[in-house]
């Protein structure tokens, strides 16, 4: 079995600020963090109010970066950097809310699958291959059609239940490794219940891999959102995300490319630090490293 420190472990603290890699992602990360959660504050404008007589030409092409709107304007004359502001944070908001509920969902299903086994196990790992055989863009644009007016919640709740699967795979391989070992064994031989095992025994040491895979399902949650909202299957407008704002200006690639490589490199900063900061707590977590 693959040992991990705990996160609280103090070795594992000195690992991960070696690592320039790891801090470099996780500044990254709190700083897009701070700009997303302060939008109101920095934002310069509203970012569903159009400004057209100030930010279109009369040709009907955005106006460039200016004092008034530092980056530009975009296709309907609203302030591109309002709305980049804004959309990270409802791109954030989905991802991380997505996140929790599929770590919650995933690790559950992972520590009770791995624990009990049997056919407890062979039922629901079942449920799992029955869940990886749905066709994930095919499910959202039904719920898209199902569904008046998809809200935020919407998106994130087809998110965090469609894509827990993997997670609970890897959770339940590594409490099948973790039921067999001394400690567990020992508990079990002094009458200790099952609920009591999970928690004291069970749980800490499946923890480290889920925070490890929740950092990395974060950046891909960040992209499985663009790609919807890009899609026209995501938020809906007026509100923004880092999608939306790709989808919005895609007609305009050629004669505005910057309206295109501003959310792209938005979303691209996100997926790399939280990427970066996802293997750094692997090396930081694995005393083999």
């Amino acid at each position: 079995m693959t040992q991990t420190m705990a996160p609280s472990d103090g070795r594992a603290w000195r690992r991960f600020k070696r690592n320039k890699g790891a801090v470099l992602g996780a500044i990254t990360v709190i700083v897009i963090a701070l700009l997303a959660l302060f939008a109101p504050v920095l934002a310069p404008h509203d970012p569903d109010m159009p400004f057209k007589s100030r930010t279109l030409t009369g040709a009907g092409v955005p106006i460039g970066p200016q004092r008034e709107f530092p980056l530009g304007a975009d296709p309907l004359g609203r302030c591109e950097l309002s709305r980049l502001l804004y959309g990270g944070r409802v791109s954030l908001a989905v991802a991380l809310a997505a996140t929790l509920l599929l770590a919650i969902v995933g690790t559950s299903i992972g520590v009770v699958s791995g624990y009990f086994g049997g056919w407890t196990d062979t039922a629901l790992m079942r449920v799992v291959d029955v869940l990886l055989s749905f066709p994930f863009l095919l499910v959202c644009m039904a719920i898209n059609k199902i569904v008046a007016r998809p809200g935020i919640w919407v998106l994130f709740l087809v998110l965090g239940f469609l894509s827990w699967t993997g997670l609970a795979r890897q959770v339940r391989a590594r409490t099948m490794q973790v039921r067999s070992l001394e400690f567990v064994v020992a508990a079990r031989a002094l009458g200790a219940s099952h609920s009591r095992i999970i928690v004291r025994h069970v749980l800490p040491n499946v923890l480290s891999l889920v925070i490890v895979l929740c950092t990395t399902l974060v950046a891909e949650m960040i992209i499985v959102e663009s790609v919807l909202s890009f899609l026209g299957v995501g938020v809906v407008p007026p509100t923004s995300s880092w999608g939306s704002m790709l989808q919005e200006s895609d007609p305009l690639l050629r004669t505005v490319p910057r309206l295109l490589a501003v959310p792209g490199l938005a979303i691209t900063a996100t997926v790399v630090a939280f990427n970066l900061l996802g293997e750094g707590l692997r090396d930081a977590l694995d005393p083999k490293a």
